[in-house]
């Protein structure tokens, strides 16, 4: 394939999430008028909030090539950690401070392991998952923790009245992420590593470095993420943040992230990914479908976008083009 035919089908890929977002709310709409209404398009984003931040920390790990299986771990510690101040008579400020501290480090441990120990990502963070959650199971005695009413407050407040804070939130690291990834040499170096890690180093970019941000970016992210879902939930029970590893992964790999590193945007990417994933649930509940149906949906949806970024490397390969920062 060559020429503008190559060219418009790449670019018909590279918008797939987009398309792909787009059709899932004409689809709903069309089965029921309540999807589309503004009140269920806010509490969609709403409830995304947690996610999409997740995921956004988790497109920094996936752009070096690497993977983060300790962030629903991290929020865990974070929310427990938060209820233990909280619980305690600490301020709400302090849990707070404690929340972005206890996932900075977390971050910080998986960054030492990678980069400077050179553990394979898989095993490094799949040993901090375990040993965050057994961590946080010890300080709640496996027992649900209640927290005071300033937690839920983060989710009920409103901006002017109007625009709830988790989307303030959620739109401001996007678009922080965003202009990071696509408008900084560093942005340029995290896709440089992931594309080819030997080049960058040759090319002068600090790669362990790079490499070690990365996991502390993606560690506040997940700290950021459980204050928002603590703000949905008010409680930290024994099974917070179980699984949230797997939405984000997913999430970013239907925005288009690829999992070999390189590729991937952050915006509209990850951000239509993690509101896809939670339109689809939100819609399912809206007609009432089998709950065991969710997860086959969802399932089906990450394959068809595999094999949509299976196809683009093949196109892009055919075409012979190698982008190093990002896809336009």
């Amino acid at each position: 394939m060559k020429g503008g035919r190559g060219t418009l089908l790449l670019g018909l890929l590279n918008q797939a999430p987009v398309i792909l977002f787009l059709g899932v709310l004409a689809a709903f709409g069309l089965f029921s008028p309540k999807f589309l209404t503004a009140a269920n398009l806010s509490n969609i984003v709403v409830q995304s909030a947690s996610t999409a931040v997740v995921a956004v920390g988790m497109t920094f790990v996936l752009l070096t090539g690497g993977v983060d299986l300790s962030v629903g771990a991290v929020m865990f510690v974070a929310a427990a950690s938060a209820g233990k101040v909280a619980l305690g008579g600490g301020s709400f400020a302090l849990a707070v401070a404690l929340m972005f501290l206890a996932g900075t480090a977390a971050g910080g441990a998986n960054a030492l392991l990678v980069s400077r120990l050179r553990v394979l990502p898989f095993v490094a963070t799949l040993g901090t998952f375990f040993l965050g959650r057994g961590f946080s199971l010890w300080m709640t005695e496996t027992r649900a923790m209640n927290l005071p009413e300033s937690f839920l407050r983060v989710s009920t407040v409103k901006l002017g009245g109007v625009l709830p804070l988790p989307i303030l939130i959620l739109a401001a690291v996007v678009a922080a992420a965003h202009l990071v990834l696509s408008r900084t040499p560093y942005g340029r170096q995290v896709y440089a590593v992931g594309w080819d890690a030997g080049a960058a180093r040759k090319a002068g970019v600090p790669t362990r470095t790079v490499v070690a941000s990365v996991y502390i970016v993606s560690g506040f992210c997940a700290a950021l993420g459980a204050l928002l879902s603590l703000g949905q939930l008010g409680a930290v029970s024994p099974t917070f943040g179980l699984n949230k590893e797997f939405v984000a992964i997913a999430a970013a790999v239907l925005g288009g992230t690829s999992l070999f590193g390189g590729r991937g945007r952050v915006f509209p990417g990850t951000a239509i990914g993690a509101l896809l994933m939670q339109s689809v649930d939100n819609g399912l509940n809206i007609l009432n479908a089998d709950p065991y149906l969710y997860p086959l949906v969802i399932g089906g949806i990450i394959f068809l976008a595999v094999a949509v970024d299976s196809g683009r490397s093949a196109l892009l390969q055919r075409l012979s083009r190698r982008p190093v920062r990002r896809e336009d």
